[in-house]
């Protein structure tokens, strides 16, 4: 929800950094702070502490770097039983990812708790901090009687270093803020299911190695203003969208509840995660939407990891969000423990379960599917003179009112196959299957199949994103006899992963790696023919096949261009016969029925 203003990155690299720093704007300016105090307040420790954390010393003014970060839990590790470091991986620019573990001993379930995987919104790493040290010594350390804590401070490290006091225009501190995207421009939170950087990979095996009971992806959010400082979603919020149908429920029903309290007896304010409709217009709604596997929550949802989605909202100050995301991870932490059998039993349940059916894609509901009373701010317009139009203007003035909350219905949902078989020849995607743990087996010999699989119809490119063109199309399912050559992989879809397979292998997925272009080669048609040889074929073809005559006139009829176009009358007539490449635009991934 940010308004991005389009600059062109041509001219600000051809000017001189002088000159670039003559024309810089003054700070964003900003909606009034709403007045806060809250419970939350006396978790700050007292100037001179000991353990103070570097983001309270500077009054909540600043962030710690990167290098201040970890000089500071090193120091806090090597003071603590509790508390080890290890490192999960590193950065495309040669920085350690770590993460801090908080335990008493092994088996207990694990909170893992990642801050900023969008590096300008790290309110998390510093709550984490402080919480980290009051665990070991400033007596919590029975939070860890039922459960662990894995904490990463900093998940995008290289973005985190690209810190300056431009980053992020609707955010209220700290002073200077790390960049949303890694140092290849790619965004981590749209790289759950496709895992291309570094980061990620490291992160889906740190999932991997200690199984979290829990995960919680810590952001702040932007776009219009309310009251709410708290506010966070996850795939079952509310009864909606839940593929992990049991690990949901416990998630609203368990984990919901104890997050309201704590934040409300702390002085927080707690809601729904706030996507307006229309930024302008905010009394249309709240879109509340089935979070897609690209991001950490659709993600979780299709590999049967309980996962959360904190966003703090970004016009109140740094220091009232911090203390939020403080009281959320300690919340989680103390419920995950004290809930760990009935969590423990949900997650049992939906690795265990095994869908027939998926939805593969979403579209907006007729109607509202709930309202709630909204904690808003008033707002009023102004009639600006460098849009040209009227400009939306938050007042700083709490009000209430009744807002709709607009859903999503299925929009495409399949009968998922006994398994998937992706070729050798697709190597690219038997890494993507590996990284995410998905089972399959490998042929060491050349298999014959019959497969359902797909034909592309009117493949459009779109604009470049995420270190991909991404693609669109029409689908045509054929029944094909394949020959899969050794190599080839049998992906079951009758597994734990099953339904995070079908997100990346069915054609249709919005997230599947075909929807990321991962296979431009079956674009390309490498076989043509002359004219020459085509024409006299196509008269014969007429000439004997009254139902192919048919149909030609038919779509002479119906098609003035295509009648006029010589060119493509002949390639019509082409496409019919057995010369034609039978493999262009299929996609080459088949589905065993």
């Amino acid at each position: 929800m940010i308004l991005r203003v389009a600059t062109s990155l041509a001219l600000l690299a051809a000017a001189p950094v002088h000159a670039q720093n003559r024309s810089a704007p003054q700070p964003a300016p900003l909606p009034p702070v709403l007045p806060w105090s809250g419970a939350s307040e006396a978790l700050v420790a007292k100037p001179g502490a000991h353990w103070i954390t570097p983001a309270e010393v500077a009054r909540f003014e600043t962030t710690p770097d990167y290098a201040a970060t970890r000089a500071w839990i090193e120091r806090l590790v090597a003071a603590s039983p509790l508390l080890t470091l290890q490192s999960f991986g590193t950065t495309p620019e040669g920085r350690d990812l770590y993460y801090v573990r908080a335990s008493k001993g092994p088996g207990k379930p694990v909170v893992l708790a990642q801050a900023g995987i969008h590096a300008g919104e790290i309110d998390g790493k510093d709550a984490g901090m402080m919480l980290l040290r009051d665990i070991a010594f400033g007596g919590k350390d029975a939070l860890l009687d039922q459960a662990d804590l894995v904490f990463v401070p900093i998940f995008n490290a290289d973005g985190h270093e690209r810190s300056s006091p431009w980053s992020r225009p609707n955010q209220r501190g700290p002073r200077e803020q790390g960049w949303r995207t890694n140092a290849q421009n790619l965004n981590l939170n749209r790289d759950y299911l496709k895992a291309d950087t570094p980061e990620m990979r490291a992160m889906l095996a740190l999932i991997r190695r200690i199984d979290p009971a829990l995960y919680l992806d810590l952001h702040v959010t932007d776009g219009t203003d309310y009251q709410y400082d708290i506010t966070y979603d996850f795939n079952g919020l509310y009864g909606h969208y839940a593929n992990s149908v049991a690990i949901g429920r416990w998630l609203d029903e368990r984990l919901r509840p104890a997050f309201d309290a704590a934040l409300t007896a702390n002085g927080h304010v707690p809601g729904i995660y706030v996507d307006a409709i229309d930024n302008r217009d905010p009394a249309k709604g709240i879109a509340h939407n089935a979070d897609a596997a690209r991001f950490s929550t659709g993600w979780g949802d299709r590999a049967r990891v309980p996962t959360v989605l904190l966003e703090t909202h970004s016009l109140k100050p740094y220091r009232q969000r911090v203390l939020g995301t403080y009281v959320f991870i300690e919340t989680a932490l103390r419920t995950v423990g004290a809930e760990r059998q009935a969590l423990q039993r949900a997650i049992a349940a939906d690795r265990a379960a095994r869908p027939r059916e998926a939805v593969l894609g979403w579209k907006q509901a007729p109607a509202p599917i709930f309202t709630i009373p909204f904690k808003g701010v008033a707002h009023d317009r102004y009639r600006s003179v460098a849009s040209g139009r009227e400009e939306l203007r938050w007042l700083g003035r709490p009000v209430t009112l009744t807002m709709p909350v607009i859903g999503q219905v299925p929009a495409i949902t399949t009968k998922l196959p006994k398994a998937w078989w992706v070729p050798a020849s697709a190597p690219q995607a038997i890494e993507r299957l590996r990284v995410q743990g998905i089972a399959f087996e490998t042929i060491d010999a050349p298999r014959k199949l019959r497969l359902d699989m797909v034909r592309l119809k009117d493949p459009k490119l779109g604009t470049a994103i995420e270190g991909h063109v991404p693609l669109t199309a029409g689908f045509a399912h054929e029944t094909r006899s394949e020959m899969m050559p050794a190599g080839s992989v049998r992906v079951r879809s009758d597994q734990p992963l099953g339904l995070l397979a079908a997100a990346m292998l069915e054609a249709e997925s919005a997230d599947s790696l075909l929807a990321w272009n991962y296979f431009p080669a079956i674009l390309t048609r490498t076989e043509y023919i002359e004219g020459y040889a085509i024409a006299p074929m196509a008269d014969a073809m007429l000439a004997r096949d009254p139902a192919l005559k048919r149909a030609f006139e038919a779509k002479l009829a119906a098609d003035p261009k295509f009648a006029a176009d010589a060119n493509a009358r002949l390639a019509w007539f082409y496409e019919r016969t057995p010369y034609y490449d039978a493999r262009y635009l299929l996609y080459p991934v088949g589905r065993e029925l």
